[in-house]
């Protein structure tokens, strides 16, 4: 496991000498995962990052209410919440505890200050093969929550993930997909993520990010790097360690509109078991580098 930074103030000295990170940088919680709230928020304001993107479990392992006294107290915004969604079970007592913790995770995005909470679409139910019937299920539930979401004022974040997921993470392959739902709905409600990860493969990409325009909720990077690791999930990197020109896909984002926070979000086993100041030391610089407009 990491081991934590010594100091945990988020009022500390930044570590970059004092000069600024990026100013639409944000650190998603997922890329010092064993950071627990204090932490992220201490580690996040000493390398003078002004935006964190929250996950809802540190945010329930200290109880909402003192989850929003510490970010309030750190200065920082909080770009989106992150997770809600798995929609692909069909109706019963399991689909009804889903939309309800779903409703949960709104309330805590709005609490926060986030605006908006990312939803993963969900697998194929066990012993499922009815892609299509499960995509409906999604369509179904979003169209559910869209209200409720509206009067939280947090817009349902869909985020497309890359086909090798799609038996048990995600029915929602591309960023077409899930502007088709997105588009049913009333803007403020219910947008678009773009994940440099998941998307970056897709030869429509960039009529699909012009045509999500003001849709897109979230712009998420880092890097696919090969070989892949034996848990597809963990094989994302810092930007440039693997494949992804990010240059085109930040001006296309930029060109649609979008002017929120570009979180930097990484599932990788050697990046969470290095220093978590190194880690965010590293995506300061190569941010820099190679996402900035």
């Amino acid at each position: 496991m990491t081991t934590p930074a010594a100091a945990s103030s988020p009022q500390e000295q930044p570590m970059n000498g004092g000069t600024s990170a990026p100013s639409r940088l944000s650190l998603n919680q997922a890329t010092i995962k064993y950071a627990d709230l204090t932490e992220a928020l201490a580690v996040t304001s000493r390398a003078s990052i002004t935006s964190i993107g929250t996950w809802r479990e540190p945010v329930q392992n200290v109880g909402l209410p003192e989850a929003v006294k510490m970010i309030e107290g750190s200065g920082l915004r909080v770009s989106s919440h992150c997770r809600g969604g798995f929609f692909t079970t069909e109706e019963g007592p399991i689909r009804r505890a889903s939309m309800e913790d779903n409703k949960v995770a709104l309330d805590e995005a709005a609490a926060l200050g986030a605006p908006a909470l990312v939803l993963v679409a969900g697998g194929l139910p066990e012993g499922s093969r009815d892609l299509v019937g499960a995509r409906e299920r999604v369509r179904d539930a979003i169209g559910e929550l869209a209200p409720y979401a509206k009067s939280a004022g947090v817009t349902l974040a869909i985020e497309p993930l890359h086909p090798m997921y799609v038996s048990d993470r995600a029915v929602i392959s591309t960023l077409g997909q899930a502007l088709d739902i997105a588009e049913q709905f009333d803007i403020e409600s219910v947008g678009v993520v773009v994940d440099s990860f998941h998307v970056w493969w897709d030869p429509t990409l960039f009529d699909q990010i012009a045509r999500a325009g003001a849709r897109i909720a979230s712009y998420q990077v880092c890097d696919w790097v090969t070989p892949l690791a034996s848990d597809v999930l963990l094989s994302r990197g810092m930007m440039g360690d693997g494949h992804i020109d990010f240059g085109p896909l930040t001006t296309a984002v930029a060109n649609a509109g979008y002017v929120g926070d570009i979180e930097v979000e990484i599932f990788n086993q050697a990046v969470w078991d290095t220093p978590y100041d190194e880690v965010a030391r590293r995506v300061v610089e190569t941010f820099a580098q190679y996402v900035a407009e």
